[in-house]
């Protein structure tokens, strides 16, 4: 019996370029780790990260070699903890019901492209959702779709990534939903083939390189509703330094949800800057939240009143550097499992790669797609939010 991919293959390539697919736009930005090994569900995948070092400020001759500065490499680590599986049963009534009409082969193609167009959406929302949490500090407004008259915040996201120590090397993307892309397209400036510096806008709607960042659109961004905490107040007789993720907090009326992870808050003496909660805290009237690196820009006094920011649409900019998305086939018993053929494909618009496997049943089959994936945000310093 002829191998069962090896009849189908051409059918479902074809068919992935035919069935409607939402923008993806997170996914083909970030560092991608899809290695073909397999893995457990809650494998954890490490990472070591070096700190920022100190920088002597004095230079003593001497005729013994100095020690060395110690220095201390973190141990970061990401979770393979979400699944992602799309099953197609057949009997062979069904198949013989469809190659009297448009064909077993056109259907099934379809029906595998439309499994992969759903699994793609999955990570690339929660890609997108992990990465938004995640960012160090925001710019714009809440609740306005940005870039309605000008792009001024490319500009100042690329500022804030800057000044955490972004390496300026044509890798960072500002992720943005199809509203934002809308207002960008809109703008005169950038629809002038004289001013933007090429037709490809105006002729084709493609979003040109701004600032030093690509952009892309992605239907993944989702909107964040902030927490109901009120009253909340920093809790330190010393204050809380510049540089601190930790901010110990009092007075809260926490409400139904408290302090929210991707919540955007101010403090009264740093009204400035605008920092994502990395780790919320739901109740209490007491407690810490984190914010995300590169911490406080500005030293907070004892007794200093908090503010969470409105709800807003998560649009985001970041270094590919910044954040890696594990994608694992599951792993498999000694001797593998029932599975009578198995084939690994490649989905033309993410760049993602699933594995596919057959399974033979009494007078039924079923295609299996199952992923394992994580996201983890490994430099939150080379993440800003854009808020719309």
């Amino acid at each position: 019996m002829a191998n069962v991919f090896d009849d189908l293959a051409a059918d479902i390539y074809k068919a992935a370029d035919i069935v409607g697919r939402e923008l993806v736009g997170v996914v083909p930005s970030m560092t991608i780790n899809a290695g073909t090994e397999r893995a457990a569900f809650g494998g954890v995948v490490r990472s070591a990260f070096t700190r920022a070092t100190s920088v002597n400020e004095s230079y003593t001759p001497s005729m013994t070699i100095p020690e060395g500065d110690d220095q201390t490499v973190d141990n970061k680590t990401a979770t393979i903890d979400k699944v992602a599986n799309v099953k197609i049963p057949y009997t062979g009534e069904d198949i013989m019901k469809l190659n009297n009409g448009v064909g077993y082969e056109t259907v099934y193609g379809d029906q595998i492209a439309q499994a992969m167009r759903g699994i793609t959406n999955k990570i690339e929302a929660y890609s997108a959702l992990t990465i938004s949490q995640g960012a160090s500090r925001a710019v714009g407004t809440a609740g306005t779709t940005p870039f309605a008259s000008d792009f001024d915040l490319i500009a100042e996201a690329r500022e804030v990534l800057v000044n955490n120590g972004m390496p300026l090397d044509g890798q960072a993307t500002i992720a943005m939903n199809t509203a934002a892309g809308t207002k960008l397209r809109n703008l005169a400036q950038l629809q002038k083939v004289n001013e933007a510096g090429g037709e490809e806008l105006l002729r084709r709607g493609e979003l040109l390189n701004l600032q030093g960042l690509m952009l892309k659109e992605s239907n993944g961004i989702a909107a964040h509703v902030k927490g109901s905490a009120t009253g909340g107040r920093t809790n330190n007789a010393a204050g809380v330094a510049v540089g601190e993720t930790v901010i110990p907090l009092e007075n809260i009326t926490a409400g139904a949800t408290g302090y929210k992870a991707g919540d955007v808050v101010t403090f009264a003496s740093d009204t400035a800057n605008k920092y994502v909660v990395e780790v919320g805290l739901a109740s209490g009237a007491t407690g810490n939240i984190t914010i995300a690196a590169p911490g406080l820009r500005v030293a907070l006094p004892d007794n200093d009143n908090i503010t969470i920011g409105a709800s807003y649409t998560g649009n985001f900019a970041f270094h590919r550097a910044a954040a890696e998305l594990v994608v694992r086939p599951p792993a498999m018993p000694n001797g593998g499992d029932m599975a009578s053929d198995r084939m690994t494909i490649q989905d033309p618009f993410s760049g993602l790669v699933f594995e596919m496997a057959m399974y033979k049943g009494y007078g039924k089959s079923m295609l299996d797609i199952t992923t394992f994936y994580g996201v983890k945000v490994w430099k939150p310093d080379f993440v800003a939010a854009v808020l719309g």
